[in-house]
């Protein structure tokens, strides 16, 4: 028999109290536990294990002051921040083994924060009215299973019946599954890469020769939200070494492109000062979306349209130069083992001769940039970033850091 597992459901009360009860009631004929957490910002309302003068408390109350100022907006930021609070604090005593928020708008934004609060693995679940929209401001950098509501979240219905069923039931299972498994079994060492679709062969290789040399490997898509995913990932112990064969994510912050990771990418495995290896891998281009949402001020720039979502811009040689110099700037504030790795036969699928970016003299104030002011290691291939011998390279120097820096001769 299952050992029973508690679920902490997040919810407004003032206005999902039958729903919220719903679920309750699903997770409990599973055999478990529920917590119920309000974070309706008006009402007082029955329930709930915390109400909302609890989670308030949690980010220093005022609640009723903000309703009465007419300001709802900071009401819900300070019911967010309490209920992260609140859920991080029960996480970290272990009372819950799984959450699961439900809301409409400005409900989702509400009850999906304090998902976010929780680590990796552990089971969270979402039903949003918006679950079949753009969730990323719900879901961030974490693994949030999302559930589309189908229905308005006012009132049950069929409908919303089997959907809060099958939610209350995967988040169940979730739990019930990690119960079950344990502690991971001790395995090696845990490198990210990152990639693009025009790294990819590289990637591929690198993350094969890993593997075989005894590593456990993490790749990450160089899409804005990959980055930044990696970098927390890094801050939080979770990674012992890093491949950054793709930096592109660095183009788009600087240009304004649709795939930035923020300003601090390109920085954790320095703060952890563990190995890295960087390679300016796609930073010869910027992404936005079809070729309407390039910026009327960009259209006359060498563009390439990837696919129907996707117009690549090509950095241009001053662009190339400013990249260089951050680069070299955040590589050099590095506390531990890091080298920068250049191919110099092209940075990407794009930019080899022939292909629509192939720009040499662009490609070079990357080179003479970073060489002036980067007073590191900086190891230079004549290969293309995509030759197999490039990403052996790669991945041998990033392999003696690791051995260096574990003592290993």
């Amino acid at each position: 028999m299952r050992a029973s597992r508690t679920i902490a459901i997040i919810g407004t009360f003032d206005t999902k109290g039958e729903e919220l009860g719903f679920l309750r009631d699903a997770i409990v004929a599973r055999g478990h536990r529920a917590l119920l957490v309000d974070v309706a910002v008006r009402g007082d309302h029955g329930g709930a294990d915390f109400d909302r003068h609890a989670v308030a408390a949690r980010a220093g109350g005022g609640v009723d002051a903000l309703v009465a100022a007419g300001d709802r907006g900071a009401a819900l930021e300070r019911m967010a921040a309490g209920a992260s609070a609140l859920v991080g604090e029960l996480h970290a005593a272990g009372r819950i083994d799984g959450a699961i928020g439900i809301g409409g708008g400005s409900g989702s934004a509400v009850t999906s924060a304090p998902l976010r609060t929780l680590p990796f693995g552990f089971p969270k679940v979402l039903v949003s009215t918006k679950g079949a929209g753009d969730v990323s401001a719900f879901v961030g950098t974490r693994d949030i299973a999302v559930m589309f509501s189908v229905t308005d979240v006012m009132g049950l219905n069929p409908i919303l019946r089997r959907v809060l069923r099958n939610a209350a039931n995967a988040v169940c299972g979730m739990a019930e599954a990690a119960a079950e498994e344990g502690a991971p079994a001790a395995a090696g060492k845990v490198v990210a890469v990152t990639a693009f679709g025009v790294t990819t062969p590289a990637a591929e290789r690198c993350r094969r020769r890993l593997l075989e040399a005894g590593f456990q490997v993490m790749v990450f898509h160089a899409s804005g939200t990959g980055g930044r995913a990696m970098e927390e990932l890094i801050a939080a112990g979770e990674i012992d070494a890093v491949l950054d064969l793709t930096t592109t994510e660095l183009a788009d912050e600087l240009c304004g492109g649709a795939l930035t990771a923020g300003p601090h990418r390109l920085e954790a495995a320095g703060r952890r000062g563990i190995p890295q290896v960087a390679v300016p891998g796609a930073l010869d281009m910027v992404n936005f979306g079809p070729p309407e949402t390039v910026p009327p001020a960009l259209r006359d720039r060498r563009l390439h349209r990837h696919n129907a979502g996707t117009t690549l811009m090509r950095t241009t040689a001053a662009e190339n130069a400013e990249l260089g110099r951050i680069v070299a700037a955040k590589l050099a504030a590095a506390t531990g083992p890091t080298e920068l790795l250049l191919p110099l036969g092209g940075i990407s699928d794009y930019g080899r001769p022939g292909a629509p970016f192939h720009d040499p003299a662009a490609d070079a104030a990357f080179v003479t940039s970073v060489t002036a002011a980067y007073g590191g290691t900086i190891v230079t291939s004549p290969c293309h970033i995509n030759d197999p011998p490039f990403a052996d390279l790669a991945v041998d120097r990033l392999r003696r850091l690791i051995d260096a820096a574990s003592g290993t001769p």
